[in-house]
């Protein structure tokens, strides 16, 4: 069987549950709930990594999960991570990992086989800056979200200068990125190269929507780092289509009082985070589909 286009299954994906959310798994030890740091750091990441993803069965169509979190347990973490992911699958969620790749030549072909192939991806983020020959590699095995806009305050310093062209960094970055996802287009006319520009950024995002039409926005800084549904609409296209919105900490760590009872409050959370984009983006809470998956653009 053919596999399907990574911007197809992403859209087909949102499309069944009704809401363009995603839920970023990125686990820290000294945040989990109580009942699991009993545990050793390892067996606790991996109870928790595990149990949110078939948490959100249903909930949400994507979750992200950040390889730091995990590499930094060395081998043992990459081994939770490989687990998680597979966990991830098995439960109908398309997988982004959140690697932020960034090299070029052999070396972007080795980080792309074990992204998708290793660790089995849908979609993985990567860094633009070195140029397109270090994100092409990835096109070939999957999905990448390249980093345009990014949503931490520190990317002002570079991100934002003007060139003299007249166009800022990520600008000029969102055209190569355009461009170059141009030779990728899915049946449903967006392209496998997608783009991360954060919440945190509202101001730039028409632009940057402008600049990159048949790209899929991963955006992150929603919820706990200040982003709110006014900020992440920009990013969309009228019809509520090109975009796909993040929001971690807000639903991982909202694990309640009873300390036996961890999956609960993060359902709830992840439900109550879907139901407001849903509603803020599509305009109706009961509307289950933001178009039908056989429309084709």
């Amino acid at each position: 069987m053919k596999k399907l286009h990574p911007s197809d299954q992403l859209l087909d994906a949102i499309d069944l549950i009704g809401s363009p959310v995603c839920v970023g798994l990125d686990p820290v030890l000294e945040k989990l709930p109580t009942l699991l740091r009993t545990l050793s750091p390892i067996a606790a990441i991996s109870a928790f990594s595990i149990g949110v993803v078939k948490a959100l069965k249903g909930i949400v169509p994507c979750v992200k999960l950040q390889s730091a979190c995990y590499e930094r347990y060395g081998p043992d973490g990459m081994r939770v991570l490989a687990e998680t992911m597979a966990a991830a699958r098995e439960t109908g969620l398309v997988t982004i990992l959140d690697s932020k790749r960034g090299d070029i030549g052999i070396s972007a072909e080795h980080y792309s086989s074990a992204m998708y192939g290793e660790y089995g991806a849908d979609w993985s983020t990567v860094n633009a800056y070195l140029g397109m020959d270090g994100i092409t590699p990835f096109l070939a095995r999957g999905g990448a979200f390249a980093l345009v806009r990014t949503s931490n305050p520190g990317s002002d310093a570079l991100q934002s200068i003007q060139t003299v062209h007249g166009f800022s960094i990520a600008e000029t970055v969102a055209k190569m990125v355009a461009e170059t996802g141009q030779t990728h287009i899915g049946v449903r006319g967006f392209s496998s190269l997608g783009a991360v520009v954060g919440a945190t950024k509202a101001r730039e995002a028409a632009s940057l929507r402008s600049l990159m039409p048949q790209q899929i926005f991963l955006v992150p800084g929603f919820g706990a780092q200040g982003g709110t549904v006014e900020d992440v609409r920009p990013c969309f296209h009228n019809d509520g289509r090109g975009a796909i919105v993040t929001a971690s900490r807000s639903v991982l760590y909202a694990t309640g009082d009873n300390p036996t009872d961890w999956i609960s409050p993060i359902q709830r959370a992840a439900e109550s985070f879907s139901s407001e984009i849903r509603t803020g983006i599509l305009g109706s809470g009961n509307n289950r589909k933001a178009s039908s998956s056989t429309d084709r653009r």
